[in-house]
């Protein structure tokens, strides 16, 4: 069966090369942009695709929501089956595209737009099916992971480490999506559709690693702590709780462990315990490694089911101590059980506090031209 593919980058060439030795499946048409047909596999028009009998299904990987929204449409109304790694187009449009592959009695997959090659979604999804999921998340972005482990193992500051994620070709140019947690973010939205058929698409709490410094790091190193950058969700009453934060881990912690790159996502199942899957979260084999797991599972899984709905996140129950390195003409905003002055600044750790109140405060700090580093405090 024949499977064609929107965008031949990174991963686009990946699935190619893949889909050239899978059992059952073989590449199709490729879509490039136009001037781009060096090949005579590749076309630049995505009617070529649709109108192609012998295309059974389609691997969208090109990024960003348009055109690929409207090329994904096209894919479903033509009784093609699609599968994506584009987080920001499920995100955006996952409900109304899986509605319309309902209609059209084909799949729609993404299991590579959340963890790269470790198949969270995946097995999220069969899990969902027969077990109350009671929370889930993780380290689901390598490039903020890489960046916080090389600070941590090596003692370097923010910007140092950034220019190593992007050489290695882990952070893009613009690293704001990573940096911001906004990717991560992406990625438990997707997560709690899949668990809870409740995509939040607002009230969200977000911080990412932009304001961690090599001093920051030896403060709570000192102290015997690690950061990870985590993504959160589960159950709140009628809808979600979703958030991205730095948490700061005891040495024994297993998110210690995993270092560079790698990606840890975790469940846990109301019968089934604490589930953890640890693996690459990024990079071209490891993520077309999910797109071609999704096409050999066509027919067999739904990810987005007739249930979901969209709804607002409710952190409001989320409440945890907080590490705080924060102005010191600032600092009277918070009830610390313990700091001391460092410089303009104090550092130490706060009393239990919601995490939409330390997201707002943090905030409005910053609005106000002050500067702050917060992470959440793991017993």
């Amino acid at each position: 069966m024949k499977v064609a593919i929107l965008g031949f980058g990174t991963v686009g060439v990946g699935v190619y090369e893949m889909l050239e030795n899978c059992a059952g499946l073989e590449p199709g048409p490729v879509l490039v942009r136009p001037g781009k047909e060096d090949k005579p596999f590749k076309v630049s028009s995505m009617e070529a695709i649709v109108n192609d009998p012998e295309v059974y299904a389609v691997a969208e990987v090109m990024g960003g929501i348009e055109p690929a929204n409207s090329y994904v449409a096209m894919a479903l109304e033509a009784g093609k089956h699609v599968v994506t790694s584009n987080k920001a187009l499920v995100a955006a449009h996952g409900i109304e595209l899986a509605e319309l592959a309902r209609r059209k009695g084909v799949s729609f997959l993404f299991s590579a737009a959340c963890g790269g090659g470790v198949p969270f979604l995946h097995n999220l999804a069969i899990a969902a099916q027969s077990d109350k999921i009671l929370s889930l998340g993780g380290i689901l972005n390598g490039t903020t992971n890489f960046m916080l482990d090389a600070m941590q193992a090596e003692g370097k500051d923010y910007g140092d480490v950034l220019k190593q994620a992007q050489a290695l070709g882990y952070a893009e140019a613009d690293p704001t999506a990573d940096v911001s947690g906004l990717d991560a973010l992406r990625k438990i939205m997707l997560a709690c559709a899949v668990a809870y058929d409740k995509l939040p698409v607002d009230g969200f709490s977000r911080e990412g690693i932009e304001s961690i410094t090599a001093a920051d790091v030896a403060d709570f190193q000192a102290r015997g702590l690690t950061c990870r950058l985590i993504t959160s969700g589960g159950p709140a009453g009628a809808s979600v709780y979703a958030y991205v934060e730095p948490v700061l881990f005891p040495a024994n912690a297993p998110e210690c462990s995993v270092v560079k790159n790698f990606n840890m996502a975790k469940y846990n199942g109301e019968n089934a315990g604490a589930i953890v899957l640890l693996g690459q979260g990024a990079g071209r084999y490891p993520t077309a490694s999910a797109v071609v797991r999704d096409l050999c599972g066509l027919g067999s899984l739904e990810m987005f089911r007739p249930a979901c709905v969209k709804v607002r996140a409710n952190n409001a129950g989320c409440v945890h101590p907080y590490y705080v390195r924060v102005d010191a003409d600032k600092a009277g905003r918070f009830s610390f059980r313990e700091c001391r002055a460092d410089g303009d600044s104090v550092r130490g750790v706060v009393e239990p506090i919601a995490v939409p109140q330390m997201h707002k405060l943090a905030n409005d700090i910053r609005q106000e031209g002050g500067s702050i580093f917060f992470a959440a405090v793991e017993a």
